[in-house]
């Protein structure tokens, strides 16, 4: 059950995103850091753990999930270190994640060569 509701949740998230691509004049960028922006709001009033709790990994997987986990960093970090932790506690919380992915792009750039669009 715990997969149909990843699976659902994600969808959906990913789903609204490409209406955004497909609807509005936004450029991915502007939508990628809206979900990064997006998951950071929702985490610090408090709505998005019950998203992760029912969800799992098909709400933290998705950007809005990268920015909820930098949240709950911040505010770990502060209530540990004070406001420094304001400062650290977003990079400590996801420098697992930041490694994995340019650890991934340095792979792929090794490996593919670029091609220049027709």
């Amino acid at each position: 059950m715990m997969l149909l509701k990843a699976f659902l949740v994600g969808g959906l998230l990913c789903m609204l995103g490409q209406i955004l691509v497909d609807r509005t004049r936004l450029t991915p960028a502007r939508i990628l850091s809206g979900y990064v922006v997006a998951g950071v709001v929702l985490s610090a009033l408090g709505l998005y753990q019950p998203l992760v709790d029912f969800a799992g990994a098909g709400a933290t997987v998705p950007l809005t999930g990268f920015g909820h986990l930098l949240a709950k960093g911040v505010r770990g970090a502060v209530q540990c270190d004070g406001w420094l932790g304001a400062l650290t506690g977003g990079l400590t919380a996801s420098a697992a994640g930041i490694t994995a992915a340019v650890f991934s792009a340095l792979i792929c750039a090794a490996l593919f060569r670029a091609k220049a669009k027709k």
